[in-house]
């Protein structure tokens, strides 16, 4: 065996978004504002992970504004709609899709004003950027003039709405029935050499393939997946949280190993858009989904690189070591020279 070989492995996932055994659902209010700009209110938590980027971009989209002219409200929880928790792969989703309603709402009492006002059908209406037109015609004006006029006509636009996934149940009995309303479905593929003198692993590469349903915000996704594969890497490799009779043994950070930026393998995103038929906007998510394949393709690339299973996370130089000296003959000479290479490299400070 040479000391160092190289394996691939692939993984594939499912992860399930809007739970229907107990209804999930949000709310939100929108509003187009003098000035042309557009008001949303939510109580839409925000953890780092993009969603008022994306709810200022479906706002937009819907309403005919600029993302730049879209203001997300006060979200505390005592004075706006409920959103519910942020978790589960659930904010495009379920948010998403109720802010997407309400501003359809106040887009179509615009609408319904500035058709009566120009004296054409309101389908014939269309908004983008900052300018609503009539199809076929010569009408148009800016957003904040459309505004202007519809209250001027005693009417302000605004839309209130909810999304709810659809409650199915499970049968008390079997537990049968669908638990969730749309799944998300992933792949990806692992490339790792690992050294078999020390037993170190280091990930060549990560190619990662997730549908999304629709992407509305394509640099967003991509981060989501990023960020779950380097998650997925240090579960594999490094992290190792112990505990004892329920309480945490793991005291601190300081022997707590995490990715560095040093460990993270080039990444490849594919983002597969199948649009789901439940949800409004057509998308679904990619928060957790996107970590859950990462470990399982390291460990198969690992089993294809040196033929030996490891069946715990961390996969650490020293489970691999133990591995190589259990099932292939021969291999306690070289785990004692990986020994003395650490301890040399050790003395030497390196």
């Amino acid at each position: 065996m040479n000391r160092k070989m190289r394996g691939r492995g692939m993984a594939s996932s499912w992860y399930g978004i809007a739970r229907t055994a107990t209804i999930d659902r949000a709310g939100a209010w929108a509003e187009l504002d003098d000035g042309g700009t557009a008001k949303i209110v939510t109580g839409v938590t925000e953890i780092g992970e993009g969603i008022l980027t994306v709810l200022a971009q479906v706002a937009a989209e819907e309403m005919g504004v600029r993302p730049e002219d879209v203001t997300i409200g006060d979200n505390d929880t005592s004075r706006s709609p409920e959103a519910a928790h942020a978790g589960a792969t659930r904010q495009t989703y379920m948010i998403g899709n109720s802010v997407a309603l309400a501003a359809r709402e106040a887009r179509d009492m615009l609408f319904t004003e500035i058709a009566d006002h120009w004296d054409v059908p309101a389908g014939s209406l269309r908004a983008f950027d900052g300018e609503i037109w009539a199809l076929e015609t010569n009408l148009r004006m800016t957003m904040k003039e459309a505004v202007g006029t519809c209250k001027a006509r005693g009417v302000v636009p605004v839309g209130a709405a909810s999304f709810t996934a659809h409650g199915t149940g499970l049968d008390p009995v079997d537990g049968s029935g669908s638990p969730w309303q749309a799944y998300v479905f992933g792949t990806q593929i692992a490339e790792v050499e690992v050294d078999t003198w020390t037993g170190e692993v280091q990930v060549l590469g990560i190619w990662a393939a997730h549908d999304v349903g629709r992407a509305i915000n394509p640099r967003g996704v991509e981060g989501q997946i990023e960020g779950g594969v380097v998650q997925g890497l240090g579960q594999a490799l490094m992290e190792d949280y112990q505990t004892e009779n329920g309480y945490t043994t793991t005291h601190g950070f300081a022997k707590y190993i995490l990715p560095t930026s040093l460990d993270i393998p080039q990444i490849n995103c594919t983002i597969v858009e199948d649009p789901d038929p439940l949800s409004p906007l057509r998308a679904k998510g990619i928060g957790e989904p996107a970590l859950v394949p990462t470990a399982p393709a390291i460990m198969n690339a690992i089993y294809d690189a040196i033929g030996v299973r490891i069946k715990s996370l961390p996969a650490t130089p020293e489970k691999i070591l133990d591995a190589l000296r259990n099932h292939v003959p021969g291999r306690e000479q070289i785990a004692q020279a990986a020994r003395q290479d650490r301890a040399e490299a050790h003395r030497r400070g390196l």
